[in-house]
This record gives C-alpha cells, structure tokens and sequence, in this order.
C-alpha cells in the first residue's frame, strides 16, 4: 500500500511500520494513588473535634468553679478560727470567774457579819464554809493540792527550802511550809517542803 492510500485510509507512518498506534488519553489524577476521601467525611472530624473541645471547656470550667468553691471554704474557715481564738483569749476565763463569784461572795458576807459579831465560833465556821466553796470550786476547774506530808521528796513537784535531821528514811518530806498546785496534771506551783536527812 503507498503512503498516499496509508493516510487516505488514516494509518499513520507508525502503524504502518507495525508498530501499535499512540492512544491519547487524560493523564491521571494527581492526588494519593488509592485513597478515596468520602464526601463529609472532613466535616464530620471537624464537627467531632469542635465537640471535644467543647466537653473540654466544660470540664475546666467546672474545676475552675470547684477550685472557687474550695478557696471560699478555706477562706471561711480561716475567719471562724481567728473569731474562736479571739473568743478564746477574750472569754477563756470566763468559767473561773463563774465559779469564783460564789467564793466572793462568801467572803463578802464573812466580813459584814465579821463587823458586828461576838461569837468567834461563828465566825470559824463561816470562814470554814467559804474555805469549802473555795475547794469545790478548784476542784470543778481541775485544779489539785499537793501536799506531800510523808511522801518521797519529787524534785519534779516539790521545792526543798530546808533539811532536818530525823528518825526517818532520809529524803522524805516533814513539813509542807506552802502547798502546790497542779491543774490538769500540769504543776502550776511547787510546794515548798521541809525534807528530813539521816541524823549526824
């Protein structure tokens, strides 16, 4: 076949020369070979991210709110102790005083009666009545006598202002010249004592 008839017949000189026919087609997408992004789906992941960022908000505002409530609390609790201790110091003595009122009391009357009265005996025992109220009274507020007549020297409650030959065990106590006291076990003041030492 001529060349004239090839193109009449629209064979190209390639075809004729027998080799296949260049096919012109579209080239290819140029985006990731083999993935296919469905439609929605990017806002699908933006709509799920914008609703844990909100859950997120949510949970930081609710421990913002805890952490104030938390703070108010402490804060209330600090004025109420300050207010107690204050009362404390203010009103600590306030249950002596209660219990001494009717000591004073007592004595008041000792000294009206002591102004005009004849009978010493009377006397004695008023005085011994208020003497009475004074103990009960001590006694109510913890407060304890130490009075060690014939007990063991305690350097830790006792105060030696002297020391006396006698026929007993050295280191005892003869004579208690001023009691001690001890409030709650706490020792307030010392007694002072007379402690016996081995004869010369």
């Amino acid at each position: 076949m001529t060349e004239q008839e090839n193109e009449s017949q629209g064979v190209t000189g390639a075809d004729a020369a027998g080799r296949p026919a260049a096919v012109d087609e579209a080239a290819p997408d140029d985006g990731v070979p083999g993935v296919v992004e469905a439609p929605g789906a990017a806002d699908a992941e933006i709509e799920a991210l914008r609703q844990a960022l909100t859950a997120q908000q949510e949970q930081a505002a609710a421990a913002q709110n805890e952490v104030l409530r938390a703070r108010a609390e402490i804060d209330n609790l600090r004025k109420r102790t300050v207010r107690e201790v204050e009362n404390a110091h203010k009103y600590g003595q306030e249950r002596f005083v209660t219990e001494m009122l009717p000591v004073k009391d007592g004595i008041e009357l000792g000294m009206a009666a002591a102004a005009s009265a004849t009978d010493v005996a009377a006397l004695r025992e008023g005085m011994a009545l208020t003497l009475k109220s004074f103990v009960a009274a001590f006694d109510k507020l913890g407060v304890a006598e130490v009075n060690p007549v014939g007990e063991r020297f305690n350097a830790e409650l006792h105060q030696a202002i002297a020391m006396q030959p006698a026929a007993v065990e050295p280191g005892t106590v003869l004579t208690v010249v001023q009691k001690g006291y001890r409030l709650n076990e706490r020792l307030i003041r010392p007694a002072m004592v007379i402690v016996a030492r081995a004869p010369e």
